[in-house]
This record gives structure tokens, C-alpha cells and sequence, in this order.
């Protein structure tokens, strides 16, 4: 773990009242130490200072973290239960700090298990200790710059996606598809994946002000993990033929698994979905099922099209079937039937 959690990262978000009470201490450069947390373990390591149980507000830490002790604040941040107290910590627990509030803070932390922030007076910055990480919370603006970055790397990995799918579809319909092709198309998906999760950290940490930015994301990344795994369900080789949830969980987290080099191959993205990790073998024609090609059915639910892709396991079988075949399984019925053979014929 080197990251601070998200529940976390949520709760000191621009916006918050802690926020912005840590944020009156960076601009007024008085430093302080603040306990996010009230527990007999804390309890045990605070010496002296003012034993109270008051509401929160920013105004009231910003008053109380002009004293030299550290601020306790209850585990829902909505009290200050202890303010000006000294913290006696392990001083055995490792610590790379070189400042006596950054030091203090960090051990707490680790000793008691509560996050611990810490504003530095002389470089002005606000950290976040907790788990045996060190996390510098960053103002808005950078993490908006950054953001952007990221949100223009997304655009461009979309764009590729939804290339990439229509070739690759327009290969399935022509019968020329092959395994080379599809991983292709699923390494874009997950390399898109990985570049929404960086920037998802980014929208938590902006809090209020990262509405925009949310919304923008959502409409990038709309549907895309859904593809995602109705395109490792066409691919992915198993045993019985027929792809079952926890298979496909299993080649996801794989793949999710793969670090930046084995994912930019295709060795390694192979191996996810069991194709031979040969030349030959992801150059050879290979017939997807037919769950992306149902899914272009409009209001087809997942069961239907799992169902019927059972009955017909790959997509030639399914543009042959007729209705009156897609009638007899089960479930599947007379007018939905007429519904997918229409939607099939209209792929064409």
C-alpha cells in the first residue's frame, strides 16, 4: 500500500469543514498537529492539555492549533475532544522525517493506528499520515492541472477503444478476425481502465470542486467496462466452452494484475485469456461468441444473451440460427426471438 485510502482522501477533500480549517492554518503559517480520532489507543499517548468535547468548526481549530500541543478530534471529525496536548510516542517506531511535528505525527500514526495530520509552518504544506503512508495533500488547482493531463490521455484511449471495436467487429462479420486482434482491442480497454483509476483519485481528492471533472469522466468511460467483459466472455478459452462469471472475474483480475511492460506486449495479455502466446496461434482465424454482437440488440438483457449463446457458441452459429430455433431455448420465447433475429439481420 502507498496510497492513502479513499474514504480518507474523501473526508479532507476541498470543501470539508476540516479542509478548510487546515487550509486557515497553511495560509496563517502556524503549523499544527491534528489526530483524526479518539480512541483508547490515542487516549494512551496524550500528556496534558485541555481534555474537552466541543462541535467542530474550522475557525475553532484554526484558534486552538495557535497552542503548541496537538488537536484530538473525534473519529467523524464532527468534535474536538482534546486540544494543546503533548503526544508521547514510541520513539522506537521508524520515522524518515527530519521536523519534530512531522516526526511526531508520522509515529503517532503508526502506533496508534489514527491518521495524523500534520501543517508544516515553514514549507507551508499540509501531509497526511496513516497505514505507513506519507500523503501531501495537494490545493485544487494542481490537482486540476493534472487532471486534465490525464483527461486528454483517457480521450485518446477512447477514441482507439472505440475504433479498435468496430474493426474488430467488422473482422467477426467478415469471418477474418483473429486472436491478435481482440487482445489489441483488450489492452486499450485496460490500459483506458488504469488511466480512469488515476484520475478517479483525482476527482475524490477535489471533492467539491470536482464535479466537472466527474462528469466528464463518466461520459468517457460510459460502458466501457461492460465491453470490457463481454469482449473477455467472447474470447476467453475455457474448458466447457462456455465462459462462467468467475472465469471471466479471474482473466480480469489477471489482467489487471499485468504490469506496464506485459500489458504493452502480447505475450502476457494472451495468457489472460488462454490463447497460446504464439505467432501462429494469435495470427490463425478464430470465431468469437456472440455476447458483443447481442449486446447491439436493443434491451437484451444479460441472461437472454447468455442463454443463447449457450444454445449457439459462436458467432457464424448465431447469424445462421433462425427463429424459430432462438424460440426454443428456454426463456428466450416467440417475440424475443423475432426481437434478436431482427437486431442480428440489421448487424449486416
Amino acid at each position: 500500500m502507498n496510497e492513502i485510502g479513499e474514504d480518507l482522501l474523501r473526508r479532507l477533500a476541498p470543501g470539508t469543514a476540516i479542509r478548510d480549517g487546515l487550509e486557515r492554518i497553511r495560509r496563517g503559517r502556524t503549523g499544527a498537529l491534528v489526530v483524526l480520532g479518539c480512541d483508547d489507543a490515542v487516549t494512551a499517548i496524550c500528556d496534558g492539555g485541555f481534555d474537552f468535547d466541543v462541535a467542530f468548526s474550522a475557525t475553532r481549530l484554526r484558534e486552538l492549533c495557535k497552542m503548541d500541543g496537538a488537536v484530538v478530534l473525534s473519529a467523524d471529525l464532527t468534535r474536538i475532544r482534546r486540544a494543546n496536548t503533548q503526544l508521547l510516542t514510541d520513539p522506537s517506531l521508524p520515522t524518515e522525517e527530519s521536523g519534530t511535528r512531522h516526526r511526531t505525527a508520522e509515529r503517532a500514526a503508526l502506533q496508534t493506528g489514527t491518521p495524523v495530520v500534520s501543517v508544516s509552518q515553514s514549507m507551508n504544506i499540509i501531509t497526511v499520515y496513516h497505514g505507513g503512508v506519507r500523503h501531501v495533500l495537494q490545493d485544487s488547482a494542481a490537482i486540476l492541472s493534472r487532471a486534465n493531463q490525464a483527461l486528454g490521455t483517457i480521450e485518446r484511449y477512447r477514441s482507439r477503444l472505440d475504433a479498435g471495436a468496430d474493426e474488430l467487429f467488422a473482422a467477426e462479420l467478415r469471418g477474418v478476425a483473429a486472436a491478435a486482434d481482440a487482445i489489441a482491442v483488450l489492452r486499450v480497454s485496460e490500459l483506458l481502465r488504469r488511466a480512469a483509476g488515476s484520475i478517479g483519485r483525482d476527482v475524490i481528492a477535489l471533492g467539491a470542486d470536482g464535479h466537472q471533472l466527474d462528469v466528464q469522466l463518466g461520459e468517457l468511460i460510459a460502458d466501457t467496462e461492460y465491453y470490457r467483459r463481454l469482449l473477455v466472455s467472447d474470447y476467453l478459452v475455457t474448458g466447457s466452452g462456455h465462459p462462467e462469471p468467475d472465469q471471466v472475474d479471474a482473466a480480469l483480475a489477471e489482467l489487471a494484475g499485468l504490469d506496464e511492460a506485459e500489458l504493452l506486449g502480447s505475450e502476457a495479455v494472451a495468457r489472460t485469456l488462454g490463447f497460446p502466446a504464439t505467432l501462429e496461434s494469435l495470427t490463425e482465424r478464430v470465431d468469437p461468441r456472440g455476447y458483443r454482437a447481442l449486446a447491439r440488440v436493443p434491451r437484451l438483457q444479460y441472461a437472454l444473451m447468455d442463454a443463447i449463446v449457450g444454445r449457439f457458441p459462436t458467432l457464424p452459429a448465431l447469424l445462421r440460427a433462425d427463429r424459430e430455433e432462438l424460440a426454443a431455448i428456454e426463456g428466450v420465447g416467440p417475440l424475443w426471438a423475432r426481437h434478436v433475429r431482427q437486431g442480428l439481420d440489421r448487424l449486416g
